[in-house]
């Protein structure tokens, strides 16, 4: 037996079914998930002594790769003078004032410790500005797992074929309404049938729960349209895309500007982290300037804040070209691989997030994304983490590259997979 399976055998004694998050625990491609001592750049090493070649990266944040030297640097220096005040720091007035820099819609921010943390709050805001109880989401965006938003979610929840979670009343889900990404006039729909009921859209500009969907050309723009043509606030779920599609988020990536937006992953360098933040006129209607509550006793906390700076702080345009490079010579070689020999796949990939559909149709929503083959999936996954190649355990999940990937490690990840490409064929 080796130790993961060992220290996974204990886990599941003390944590629920062995995981302190869902799709960890390998549900929809079976077998024992890696238990990992460290992670360097872009490799992992697990309690076994394996090496991977990383493409989850915390599910995101690890942009420049694991423990980034300025990172680790940033953090032994803050932990010295004290790891939470509950006091406001200079720490975050840093961030905040790089992140409104760099996001021109985001006037005014307020620190959380989470995206399902940051995506509430801007939902109890919006409620509050419109003076409105409805919200839309889209089938298969996940936005954290407030009550609100586990309906048609993607990420675990899809994984898991759970649309739905128990312990969701009827009073939070009735206040839910559930359209199609890519599909306007499923938005149209809604707001034709309550046009002065819903308070906002939330959306991921880029849709990473479902495995990267990105939007067609024009529906996040007519999205913007119609919610300022019947009085509603749009929000983007930048959770993920934020930073990491293009220095300004997606919102810039694509010219579409929200009213409020979600951020996390990046802005934390790693550590627990959320935020929201929009214009100041909203913004300003949260305690203690507004009557819209919402606290949190380590938010801004400073060692999140001090890796969030050093993260951002090296986000460049050599960065970006760099992640533009590798990531399309994987979607490239992948797809070239699966061509040649004969295997039905379609690559979706927005900036360094991408995801391999085991299917001959294009995925532009949910449905299509159901219909992908996941139990190919899931044997291209073990085969692949057999080669040393470290995958997100399911096929409603993005991967994620980094600045530490380069040329060597992926014409291994191309090595690797022309094998597994062949037994598949």
């Amino acid at each position: 037996m080796t130790i993961s399976n060992e220290l996974f055998n204990r886990a599941k004694k003390v944590l629920p079914g062995g995981v302190n998050s869902p799709v960890r625990a390998f549900g929809a491609v079976g077998g024992t998930p890696p238990f990992i001592l460290s992670a360097k750049g872009c490799y992992l090493m697990d309690a076994d002594g394996n090496q991977y070649v990383d493409y989850i990266g915390s599910w995101g944040p690890m942009i420049l790769g694991h423990a980034h030297e300025d990172v680790v640097d940033a953090l032994e220096e803050t932990i010295g003078n004290g790891t939470s005040f509950g006091a406001p720091s200079p720490l975050e007035v840093e961030l905040a004032e790089e992140i409104t820099n760099r996001v021109p819609s985001v006037e005014m921010i307020r620190f959380v410790n989470s995206g399902t943390e940051a995506t509430m709050s801007a939902i109890r805001l919006a409620r509050a500005a419109t003076g409105r109880d409805t919200i839309i989401k889209f089938s298969g965006c996940y936005h954290g797992h407030a009550d609100s938003f586990l309906i048609q979610a993607g990420s675990g929840v899809a994984t898991f074929g759970l649309p739905n979670s128990p312990g969701v009343t009827e009073g939070a889900a009735k206040d839910t309404r559930v359209a199609e990404f890519n599909n306007i006039d499923s938005v149209r729909q809604h707001f034709e049938a309550e046009p002065e009921s819903i308070a906002a859209v939330i959306i991921e500009p880029v849709a990473g729960n479902m495995g990267v969907v990105p939007p067609q050309d024009g529906f996040l723009r007519d999205v913007k349209t119609i919610c300022e043509e019947n009085g509603a606030l749009l929000i983007f779920d930048e959770v993920m895309t934020g930073f990491r599609v293009h220095p300004g988020g997606a919102q810039e990536l694509y010219g579409v500007t929200p009213d409020l937006t979600t951020f996390g992953k990046i802005i934390g360098g790693g550590l627990p982290v959320g935020a929201y933040g929009g214009k100041r006129v909203l913004m300003e209607m949260i305690a203690p300037v507004g009557a819209v509550y919402q606290a949190g006793t380590l938010s801004g906390n400073p060692l999140a804040m001090a890796a969030g700076l050093a993260t951002i702080r090296e986000l460049d345009e050599k960065l970006y070209d760099h992640l533009e490079t590798v990531s399309a010579t994987l979607e490239t070689g992948l797809r070239d691989l699966a061509s040649r020999i004969g295997i039905d796949v379609i690559l979706n990939r927005v900036g360094s997030m991408l995801t391999l559909f085991f299917t001959d149709k294009p995925v532009t929503c949910f449905a299509d994304a159901q219909k992908a083959n996941h139990k190919k999936f899931a044997r291209f996954f073990q085969e692949m983490l057999s080669g040393g190649i470290h995958l997100p355990p399911s096929g409603y999940e993005a991967w994620f590259l980094s600045a530490a990937h380069g040329e060597d490690e992926i014409a291994r990840t191309l090595e690797v997979a022309e094998k597994v490409f062949d037994r598949l064929g």
